[in-house]
């Protein structure tokens, strides 16, 4: 299955020692594939930076660029799927390009989506995420 983590999950799922780390878990034991591009990971880089120190930042991203289970794709059509924010999008295009199973977010903007009747990309928040990942 192919993911797009949006990056509150991510910061929740990687520096969390509750039941959501088992979301990055299964991604270090290649459970899925997460899929991202260029403006996914700068956001990551930039949000990162914020809450961690420089070497923690470059941990995460370095242990997502060498894994085997990531599928990089560089949309060059912008949908605008999301008009509530529109920086969400990059993780839209990103999982139409990569025809990703899933989002996983905490963001409320992606709800809209849900009415998306041609999107086959599933909105899952974290617990639906680790619910599917536990079965």
């Amino acid at each position: 299955m192919k993911v797009v983590l949006d990056t509150n999950t991510l910061i929740q799922v990687v520096f969390t020692n509750k039941e959501p780390k088992i979301i990055w878990e299964s991604f270090l034991n290649e459970r899925y594939t997460l899929c991202i591009s260029n403006e996914i990971l700068m956001e990551y880089e930039e949000i990162l930076n914020r809450i961690v120190p420089p070497d923690v930042t470059d941990l995460v991203l370095t242990t997502i660029l060498s894994s085997e289970n990531i599928e990089k794709v560089e949309p060059t059509f912008r949908f605008n799927l999301i008009q509530a924010d529109y920086d969400d999008n990059k993780f839209v295009d990103c999982a139409i390009y990569a025809n990703a199973t899933y989002i996983v977010t905490e963001d409320s903007h992606f709800n809209t989506l849900k009415e998306t009747p041609y999107l086959k990309v599933s909105i899952k928040n974290i617990k639906e995420f680790m619910d599917i990942l536990n079965k």
